[in-house]
């Protein structure tokens, strides 16, 4: 009597079924791997036990920084309002010391929930992690929060804003292949942008460049060596391989633990930068000492060749117009010049999202220009 009394309060009242339960592990780990924000997965640890143990199987791994802090302001923990401050003074011009990336508190479940043993401390590499009293948010580098992954393929890792502080209305964007130095490098920039309306609008813009001449018919004017055009593209040439050459020094750590890596960017927000890294390039900078300059924290930029492009007005075809449009192609003066020149146009075009890379391909069509840097 009693079981019929169970069995039918069993059919009245049956037992709540989880689905993910019936999920495969590997169903469940396609899904992890499409959300890839680290700081989602760090939540996911907390839903199961079963959640907490295939989080650190993710293959594709998305972290976006909240703040970049240099090492003058990290040092200073005791003065959290000044340090925070002088931070966001800094992000914009990070170049001229080693800077480091940390996470807000979110982090901390994560963790905490996948170390190995319970009684290690969150804090176990001073050198990977600080606690800074910012209205009690903790932060955590980036080496501290990915060692937890133990097999990571994909990763990308977005700064907030670009290292360059640039005037309103410049455009000023890069690419830059990297294995243990650096392979190759496309600059895009432009004094000014204008979206245009209508057909007699673009024309007024494209036929007068700043100084009221007519536009150039493929060579870059005279007025560029005197009014100060040259040197700015010099300056804009240099600060974005500094910055690229200071953000593949701050992958070594991550580069070396995480041997399973296979695809590695590091960008912003801005889409300013973007550094990049296959299979191939990671195991070079495995297999290869790194060159490093020691004074400024970064990697040592080798001699290079480099093609300038210029166009005083570039209309695009969806009519934007680029004004004191440059575009620069850089590559170590070591590789073969038939290996650059036959697949320089390809190379130059797929290395920007469009539209930009529509005029990377128009501005190589127009004369070229050789120039040589040494080493720095």
């Amino acid at each position: 009597m009693g079981s019929l009394k169970l069995d039918l309060y069993c059919r009245i009242y049956p037992e709540r079924i989880d689905h993910f339960d019936v999920l495969p592990d590997s169903i469940l780990l396609l899904i992890f791997n499409k959300i890839g924000d680290v700081k989602a997965l760090g939540r996911c640890c907390v839903v199961s036990k079963r959640f907490h143990s295939l989080v650190p199987q993710v293959e594709n791994v998305v972290v976006r920084v909240d703040c970049v802090i240099s090492d003058d302001d990290s040092s200073s923990s005791g003065n959290s309002a000044s340090s925070s401050a002088s931070a966001a003074n800094k992000s914009r011009h990070p170049i001229s010391s080693l800077f480091r990336l940390f996470f807000s508190g979110l982090f901390q479940s994560l963790t905490q929930l996948i170390t190995p043993s319970p009684r290690r401390s969150i804090v176990s590499n001073t050198e990977d992690f600080y606690d800074i009293d910012q209205n009690s948010v903790t932060h955590h580098s980036p080496t501290q929060v990915l060692k937890n992954f133990d097999e990571i393929k994909l990763l990308r890792i977005e700064l907030p804003t670009g290292e360059l502080g640039i005037d309103e209305g410049i455009l000023l964007k890069w690419k830059a292949d990297f294995g243990s130095t650096l392979d190759n490098c496309v600059i895009l920039g432009a004094s000014s942008v204008i979206q245009t309306t209508n057909t007699n609008e673009c024309s007024s813009v494209c036929n007068v460049d700043g100084n009221g001449a007519e536009s150039d018919n493929g060579s870059i004017p005279e007025s560029f060596y005197t009014n100060g055009g040259l040197k700015l593209r010099v300056v804009w040439t240099i600060s974005s391989l500094i910055a690229a050459s200071a953000r593949h020094y701050l992958l070594q750590p991550i580069i070396a633990e995480h041997k399973t890596l296979e695809s590695l960017v590091l960008t912003d927000a801005d889409g300013q930068g973007v550094l990049y890294m296959n299979k191939e390039q990671l195991e070079e900078l495995r297999a290869k000492p790194l060159s490093a300059s020691s004074a400024s924290k970064r990697t040592l930029v080798p001699a290079l060749s480099m093609r300038l492009w210029y166009a005083a007005h570039l209309e695009l075809p969806d009519g934007t117009v680029l004004k004191g449009a440059t575009l620069v192609a850089i590559r170590p003066s070591e590789q073969p010049k038939k290996e650059v020149l036959e697949s320089e146009v390809n190379w130059v075009a797929s290395a920007l999202e469009e539209p930009f890379g529509t005029a990377a391909r128009m501005l190589v069509k127009r004369r070229t220009y050789c120039l040589e840097m040494n080493s720095f």
